[in-house]
């Protein structure tokens, strides 16, 4: 079998954002969604996730998904991956509000890597309950 020898790295740094507010109670990925990021034609790396409160909102859960490229609307094209509970917010001109890096786990202590998305392949998000301000979703990755 052939086999990569040498290590690549990513070429172009990419990112890319979606805000979310309206609910979607579904867990397979169908629904109303938001892209946050679009893998290149060679592939993509994410680094990191992070998200935003854009004001004030009531606490819901953010739901990310792993999309094949084709139509979120067929289940059968879509991973959940992870969830994050977001706490209610409020917001104000002299404190930051609070904003959450995405670490994904694998039960209480090992880390698992953000993936490696093929060509085509998309990160969507969707939250529980809908919120008022809603939130910005910023994917940090890079293009192979």
């Amino acid at each position: 079998m052939a086999a990569n020898l040498q290590p690549i790295f990513p070429l172009t740094p990419k990112v890319s954002w979606g805000t979310v507010a309206t609910a979607n109670t579904v867990k397979d990925g169908t629904g109303t969604v938001v892209t946050a990021f679009t893998a290149g034609v060679n592939g993509s790396k994410i680094d990191q996730i992070k998200v935003r409160a854009l004001g004030t909102n009531i606490a819901t859960v953010l739901r990310i998904f792993v999309n094949n490229g084709s139509a979120n609307t067929t289940a059968v094209n879509n991973t959940l991956i992870h969830e994050v509970t977001i706490s209610a917010t409020t917001l104000s001109e002299v404190a930051a509000l609070t904003d959450t890096d995405v670490t994904i786990t694998k039960g209480s202590d090992v880390v698992v890597p953000i993936p490696y998305l093929p060509a085509g392949y998309k990160i969507n998000v969707a939250i529980g309950t809908t919120i008022a301000a809603g939130l910005q979703v910023t994917v940090h990755g890079a293009d192979y």
